[in-house]
């Protein structure tokens, strides 16, 4: 890696523990964390921060010069239950904070861009079981045309200018070391913090709402991996499907009740059901474990082991 790395959205949920990641693999003062607040403080105590706009070009170009960088990786998004309350907010900052990383690429200012997609690009008409790589998108949220917009510009910078852009279609993401940030798979973090302090909890997802998740360990481990490939491994430029989890509401409670059997669940479901139905239920990313061999390591109950037992420590540090 010839210069540093810039992660752009690193106090974020998926930013916060990538960017611990990634300084503990290259060293600390080689990752260089940015966002529009402060993170914590591990986050920023462990290496350099630099407090930017994703959406400000003079700002972030700045950064890439100060700092040699050479590889970003833009993590900055509104998520899709956010986005539906500030559409044009959303599209504002979901695509041009892109552009700009993009067009530094393509200016050879940076080698290797990582922008993550997610299944929102999917929607109510793509098959929604073993959802394929390459499949009918119809998104029918405001986050999820921005994703598949942003997955056609990635690809088309590779193929017209050559630039080195890599991505993931992100599932659900579960992880007990940062809060939810306003995503419709949140009830899958919340309901292990319910479940321990008030061993009820009340999904705002029905019971059979079945949907692709992932722990956050894997979820970092394939961003590391696919930036790591040589690039002729690299064959979708545009986003990957990547999948580990499949689950519902009720299978998840009931895995829970398993170390913990007075667990209740109960059911209301809001305005995110109708984003979770446009949603697969299942992906196939076959294509992935193929072209740089990815795979996973969490199963549903060392998942839930795993979250029981970092939500619990966390609950006796805040008391």
């Amino acid at each position: 890696m010839a210069g540093k790395i810039l992660i752009i959205g690193a106090c974020g949920q998926i930013g916060t523990e990538l960017t611990l990641k990634l300084r503990d693999l290259y060293g600390n003062d080689q990752v260089v964390a940015s966002d529009i607040r402060e993170g914590s403080e591990e986050l920023m105590s462990s290496g350099p921060f630099e407090a930017a706009d994703a959406t400000d070009a003079t700002r972030i170009e700045a950064l890439i010069d100060q700092y040699n960088i050479s590889e970003v990786y833009l993590m900055a998004a509104m998520l899709s239950a956010t986005a539906e309350k500030a559409p044009m907010k959303a599209w504002n900052l979901n695509m041009d904070s892109l552009f700009h990383i993009l067009n530094f690429a393509k200016d050879k200012k940076i080698e290797k861009v990582f922008w993550p997609s997610s299944i929102a690009v999917f929607g109510p008409t793509t098959p929604k079981n073993d959802t394929p790589q390459t499949t009918i998108m119809e998104p029918s949220t405001v986050y999820g045309i921005s994703k598949q917009t942003g997955e056609r510009w990635c690809e088309y910078f590779h193929d017209k200018y050559g630039v080195d852009v890599r991505s993931l279609r992100y599932p659900g993401i579960i992880s007990y070391k940062t809060l939810p940030g306003g995503g419709t798979t949140d009830y899958a973090i919340e309901i292990f913090h319910e479940a321990l302090k008030n061993k009820a909890y009340t999904s705002f997802l029905a019971e059979d709402t079945g949907l692709p998740m992932m722990y956050m360990d894997d979820a970092i481990k394939a961003t590391v991996d696919i930036m790591e490939a040589p690039s002729e491994k690299i064959k979708v430029r545009s986003s990957y499907n990547l999948s580990a989890l499949s689950f519902t509401p009720k299978v998840l409670a009931e895995a829970i009740q398993k170390e913990i059997p007075e667990f209740k669940i109960s059911y209301e479901p809001d305005f995110r059901q109708k984003i979770a139905d446009s949603w697969p239920s299942s992906i196939d990313d076959s294509q992935a474990r193929v072209d740089w061999q990815w795979k996973h390591d969490f199963d549903m109950q060392s998942l839930v082991k795993e979250m029981l037992a970092g939500v619990s420590e966390q609950l006796k540090t805040t008391k």
